[in-house]
């Protein structure tokens, strides 16, 4: 790669530092070559195409750690080719991909074919996730070295619930000697028929309840491993007052533990179900107004680390039947940046707070260095963005397969103008 790239008088938001100024910077050979903390640096360079940003943000692509992408298994939901042209139109340049497909990812070749798929059909970054049990039964560990060697960046059972501890406490203990991420997603036997979160309101509809409990109970439950194994933990979506409390008072002990959380439960309540919408049935449900709005006002904090779009697709004959019986998901990956950005807008959380828990900290909690900040020598995977632009979403103009989308006829605001991967320009709007 010889042709330079240089953006100017840019909004540049450098999450790591949690500061915005207006610059511009240089990349050469794919890599952050120079910052400037000058808007139009008088700076002369061969064979370099000049990017006019007009003042609009220029930040590190979004890395999105908990991702259905449906290869190996279920192509007719998605593809690896299908979520990388959803991704660049949305600012995402990494994810990290669910082990839930068919077959489940707990071997080497699956991780290899997941790696090799993406590098042919992908121009974004696919970190694959393998599993943490063999079949996700949760009764034998996968072989965690291997698994890393092909290139797992961690390790979850997704949804599925592990009531043996001794296996939990062994698989904790065994990823500890790797350095390696378990990813886990807090449910229990308790939650085994709910499909809403348990309340007034699930009882009116007469649907079976999540209780709050289940959550906190898993979450503690693992965390006491956690701090006997001393393993790397990362809690995907907490969706509680009392899990984020859970969550603050094992940060406190230890520094291996983060957490995350889905835009859903920070944009939607379990009122937005209404009359049995199937498209609002998601994991972990829609909690009240009381959890959204405490967690709301917490995010400015450093006890959530990250925010993902939780995207799950699912084919319209899989929602459109009862509430019982419809699978649980949404698609979220087009509108992760949008709807993120209306906590900046509404107040809740500066624009460079809310980009590091979008880029730095997801990329920080992988292990991927060479990602998610603004920095000379790292990737340039960038991604120039007017975080102004109001427009309204129609689910029909989705890139994703899948349509579920729990935003349908949402005013957004922010709209990305440019996606870059590698010093490559793989998405512009821009004429």
């Amino acid at each position: 790669m010889n042709k330079s790239t240089l953006f100017k008088n840019a909004l540049l938001i450098d999450p790591k530092n949690e500061k915005e100024f207006v610059g511009a910077i240089l990349i050469k050979d794919g890599i952050i070559c120079e910052i400037f903390n000058t808007p139009d640096p008088n700076y002369s360079i061969s064979n370099c195409d000049i990017i006019d940003c007009k003042n609009n943000a220029l930040s590190p692509g979004l890395v999105d750690m908990w991702v259905f992408v449906g290869e190996p298994g279920y192509e007719h939901i998605e593809t690896i080719e299908d979520i990388s042209n959803a991704a660049k139109a949305s600012g995402v340049t990494s994810i990290t991909c669910r082990p839930d497909t068919n077959p489940i990812v707990d071997e080497p070749e699956l991780v290899e074919y997941i790696k090799r798929k993406s590098i042919d059909k992908s121009e974004i970054n696919i970190y694959p996730i393998a599993a943490l049990t063999k079949k996700h039964c949760g009764e034998t560990m996968t072989e965690m070295g291997s698994l890393i060697e092909a290139g797992a960046v961690g390790f979850s059972d997704v949804y599925n619930f592990n009531n043996n501890t001794n296996v939990i406490k062994n698989a904790f203990t065994y990823a500890s000697n790797y350095d390696a991420l378990i990813l886990q997603h807090s449910n229990s036997d308790l939650d085994k028929y709910g499909v809403v979160n348990e309340s007034e309101l699930s009882m009116r509809l007469g649907l079976p309840g999540v209780p709050k409990i289940s959550e906190a109970i898993s979450l503690e439950r693992e965390l006491m491993i956690t701090k006997y194994a001393t393993n790397r933990y990362h809690s995907i979506c907490i969706s509680t007052k009392e899990s984020y409390e859970i969550i603050e008072r094992y940060k406190d002990q230890l520094s291996s533990v983060t957490c995350g959380i889905s835009i859903n439960n920070l944009k939607l309540n379990e009122n937005d179900i209404g009359t049995y919408r199937t498209f609002f049935k998601v994991r972990p449900p829609l909690r009240s107004e009381a959890d959204r709005s405490f967690l709301l006002e917490n995010i400015s904090n450093d006890i959530v680390d990250i925010i993902t779009s939780n995207h799950d697709p699912q084919g319209t004959e899989s929602k459109r039947l009862p509430f019982e019986e419809a699978e649980y998901g949404a698609v979220g990956i087009e509108t992760l940046l949008s709807a993120s950005l209306s906590l900046y807008h509404e107040g809740h959380i500066s624009l460079s707070k809310l980009i590091k828990k979008l880029t730095y900290n997801p990329a920080k909690i992988l292990n991927l260095d060479n990602i998610g900040s603004l920095e000379v020598g790292k990737k340039a995977d960038l991604i120039l963005f007017d975080k102004d632009t109001p427009w309204v979403l129609d689910a029909d103009k989705l890139r994703t397969k899948c349509k579920n989308t729990t935003f349908e006829n949402q005013k957004m605001q922010g709209k990305v103008l440019l996606t870059m991967v590698g010093g490559n320009i793989i998405y512009s709007t821009i004429n």
